[in-house]
């Protein structure tokens, strides 16, 4: 008997036919060959299995014709881009793992111009020679901050290596010990400082460390550097002792050295977010920091970024420092900073035009109205739900102690097992990821727009069966 695996036909003989040369316009030619080498080898599978559609079609046309289909799935599935548009509907709004803060428009409309030609991002158009792309952002940031200087690079911890390795090469950084915080990842401040090839002087205590201690480090041979790490994602409370900027700046200056305040998540005026008791870098630079970092995609609500502002004399060491090339941004990230930045000109604007801002203080009867128009969605579908109060997050390791209050939907326990429609809703188009509470799968519209609400719902009733 014929080995059924021979009647697949030769990968040449697919290629010439009119569905595959479809494919090689579509997808070019080589993807065209691997496809239909990937459709040939599942065919032959098929039918040394003996499956139906392979079997029943067991003339070369109708073989074509079905690995012509195998192969447009097998692109389908090997050209998806494996990072995808999710819809976030757990609350958090700085979702690190969703992204953190989703842009605002102006900032997309300036990233894809900066990204579809040419731009000036190293080039001086008055005087018509090499520029410098440290100065996209420097103006705007020395405005918003009140800093003598900025600078932009690729992250917060970036910005904190570049500091020690550049204000303190060789020698200590003085650190109280309840600010040796672990940040995302697993990541650690103190294995990030030393990567900078510095060594760290613990001073104080987890609870209580005293001006005095901070002297005591400074007397310590090598120490070159004093940093204060603000501690964004947990609290200490009791019997706790901490020193404030301001002391420790005039510390920093009685000795001559630099004081670095890693101050985390970036609110840039406490009027844009009323809701929380945050730091600003402004307020740091005015209590005599020498150098502040912040990020720009938490609280700022921009694109990922470390951002340095401070005194001309430390930002300028550390932009001459040769780790700075090695961990600049480049001019998309730019563009959307610069985008962002000018919305912060004006707070009350900026919760309007910037989605974290505007998710962080959207009203608890603003959300009740958004629930309750997707539980009537869904009990249109046939699904069951209810609306409930429920206390959204910050996120992104900012403001731990932050209540936002607000209205969520509840699924029916009668719908079926939470676990199992929170893992279809992340297998769906576009996946939706939820949260649960009390053995109940929560859909909360903080983070939730407008415009995804009804996909909320039909996706939901998808994930429940109850529509097709």
């Amino acid at each position: 008997m014929t080995d059924p695996r021979r009647l697949v036909p030769a990968i040449e003989a697919l290629l010439g036919t009119e569905a595959f040369e479809r494919i090689e316009a579509n997808h070019g030619r080589t993807q065209a060959v691997r496809a239909a080498r990937a459709a040939a080898e599942m065919l032959r599978h098929e039918l040394a299995a003996g499956t139906a559609d392979a079997t029943s079609s067991n003339d070369p046309d109708s073989l074509a014709e079905l690995a012509a289909e195998l192969a447009e799935e097998w692109l389908k599935e090997t050209e998806s881009p494996s990072l995808l548009g999710v819809i976030n509907a757990t609350g958090v709004v700085i979702h690190t793992n969703l992204g953190r803060a989703p842009l605002p428009r102006a900032a997309r409309a300036a990233m894809a111009r900066a990204a579809t030609g040419y731009s000036n991002l190293e080039y001086d158009l008055e005087k018509g020679e090499r520029g410098t792309r440290y100065l996209h952002c420097a103006e705007l940031l020395r405005e918003l901050t009140g800093a003598e200087d900025a600078l932009v690079l690729n992250n917060a911890a970036a910005a904190l290596v570049l500091a020690a390795n550049a204000l303190a090469p060789n020698g200590g950084v003085v650190i109280s010990r309840g600010e040796l915080i672990e940040i995302g990842g697993g990541f650690r401040i103190a294995e990030i400082v030393e990567r900078a090839g510095v060594r760290l002087i613990e001073v104080g205590s987890t609870n209580r460390t005293r001006l005095a201690d901070y002297r005591d480090g400074l007397a310590v041979p090598g120490a070159r550097l004093l940093l204060k790490v603000h501690r964004s994602n947990f609290r200490v409370s009791g019997f706790t002792e901490e020193v404030g900027v301001g002391d420790l700046a005039a510390l920093a200056r009685r000795r001559g050295l630099p004081l670095v305040h890693d101050l985390g998540s970036g609110l840039l005026s406490r009027r844009a977010a009323p809701c929380l008791d945050e730091s600003t870098p402004s307020e740091s630079v005015a209590a005599g920091a020498q150098i502040t970092i912040f990020s720009g995609d938490k609280l700022l609500g921009g694109p990922q970024a470390g951002i340095v502002v401070g005194s001309r004399e430390h930002v300028g060491r550390m932009r001459r420092n040769p780790l700075c090339r090695a961990l600049r941004v480049d001019k998309v990230t730019l563009a959307g900073l610069e985008a962002v930045l000018r919305l912060h000109r004006d707070p009350e604007w900026s919760r309007t035009e910037v989605p974290a801002l505007k998710m962080l203080t959207v009203s608890k009867a603003s959300l009740w109205r958004a629930a309750e128009a997707i539980v009537a969605e869904l009990r249109t579908n046939g699904v069951g739900a209810d609306v409930r109060e429920v206390t959204g997050l910050v996120g992104g390791g900012a403001c731990p102690d932050a209540h936002l209050p607000g209205h969520a939907v509840f699924l029916d326990p009668a719908e079926g097992d939470p676990e199992t429609i929170a893992e279809a809703l992340r297998q769906g188009e576009p996946p939706v990821v939820a949260r649960i509470v009390d053995d109940r799968l929560v859909l909360d519209p903080r983070t939730v727009r407008h415009c995804e609400q009804s996909g909320v719902a039909q996706a939901v009733a998808r994930a429940v069966g109850k529509l097709e």
